[in-house]
């Protein structure tokens, strides 16, 4: 049987299948952990991405079923979203935060575990003399959202100074100082103890450019002795990571981490089922009589004296017009 839309015309389709459940093809790799959203578009606009062998455009979109290729290679894209890997590590004095390097130094990607699709994605970078707290993840959208300037994720580190900060040089610290690159600050800083000219101060930060806490001591005349990072967002480093172990997080922890980013599954149809029950909600007590018509007066009394005679309209309207034509025929 034919169905109808509600102007009384045939649908073509289901309405299942006239939802768009295709994604932007940037997004859909970086899911598929091939690495960061930006990397992504780069690497459309190169031209080495092709979906169905015709070269992808940036902003292209691509759907279950379509065959994507990079670099001549079969992306398997994984549709049905499982729950992404993410590992903790405390890197070392020493390591590069790279794939490729010309001078052969030691890399953090050379220990991780292999991957079965996709790669890890480094959250954010750490200088070559810093270490601590370095997180991987195989999501490349979860990657954005905890590196994304406009997020805004806290990065706490442990730094220590030759020589102390005196309250002028926190303040300035603490309001903004120039940089080359535009003007910088830390959201907090608390001295941490030390020894001598040693001193330890731990602050924040809500950015990850290039150096730039060792840069901004610079520019107060400091030399950064040491550095660490000790939390990155909602993870901290636990203290029996030591340095150079790695630590993969159980499900039920990238679970929560992903609701801290708004990521979980069905977080938008929470949102949406919360809003629908304050609605109806705010609906329930408003005065009945403002959203109900009141039956006019032979209506009741027809109803009271002849129930059969008022049915019940049931079906679709351009159907109920078929019907009763049909009746005034016979």
């Amino acid at each position: 049987m034919p169905r109808y839309s509600y102007m009384g015309r045939p649908l073509k389709a289901h309405p299942e299948e006239l939802e768009d459940h295709s994604e932007k093809l940037h997004k859909a790799l970086a899911s598929a952990g091939m690495g960061s959203r930006r990397d992504m578009e780069q690497l459309i606009a190169d031209g080495r991405v092709t979906i169905n062998s015709q070269v992808a455009k940036v902003g292209d979109r691509v759907k279950a079923g379509d065959l994507v290729k990079v670099n001549g290679k079969v992306i398997r894209m994984g549709w049905k979203k499982q729950t992404p890997r993410v590992l903790i590590y405390h890197k070392l004095d020493g390591e590069i935060v790279s794939r490729d390097d010309p001078e052969g130094r030691p890399s953090v990607f050379d220990s991780l575990p292999q991957v079965r699709s996709g790669r890890w994605i480094s959250i954010g970078r750490l200088d070559f003399n810093t270490e601590g707290l370095l997180i991987f993840t195989t999501d490349g959208e979860l990657a954005n959202h905890l590196t994304h300037p406009r997020y805004e994720v806290e990065r706490e580190y442990a730094v220590r100074l030759i020589g102390a900060l005196d309250a002028v040089q926190m303040n300035s610290l603490l309001t903004g100082v120039e940089l080359d690159d535009g003007i910088a600050k830390v959201d907090a800083i608390v001295p941490a103890g030390g020894e001598g000219v040693n001193q330890w101060y731990h602050l924040i930060i809500k950015e990850g450019r290039n150096r730039e806490v060792r840069r901004l001591m610079e520019h107060l005349g400091l030399t950064v002795s040491r550095l660490i990072r000790v939390r990155f967002g909602p993870i901290a480093m636990p203290s029996r990571l030591k340095r150079g172990m790695k630590e993969e997080l159980p499900e039920e922890e990238v679970e929560a981490l992903l609701r801290w980013c708004g990521m979980a599954k069905g977080a938008a149809e929470q949102r949406k089922s919360e809003e629908s029950g304050e609605a109806k909600h705010t609906e329930a007590k408003r005065p009945e009589a403002k959203h109900t018509e009141a039956k006019r007066p032979e209506a009741k009394r027809l109803e009271a004296k002849h129930p059969e005679a008022a049915p019940a309209k049931v079906g679709h309207p351009f159907r109920r017009r078929l019907n009763s034509k049909g009746e005034r025929q016979q």
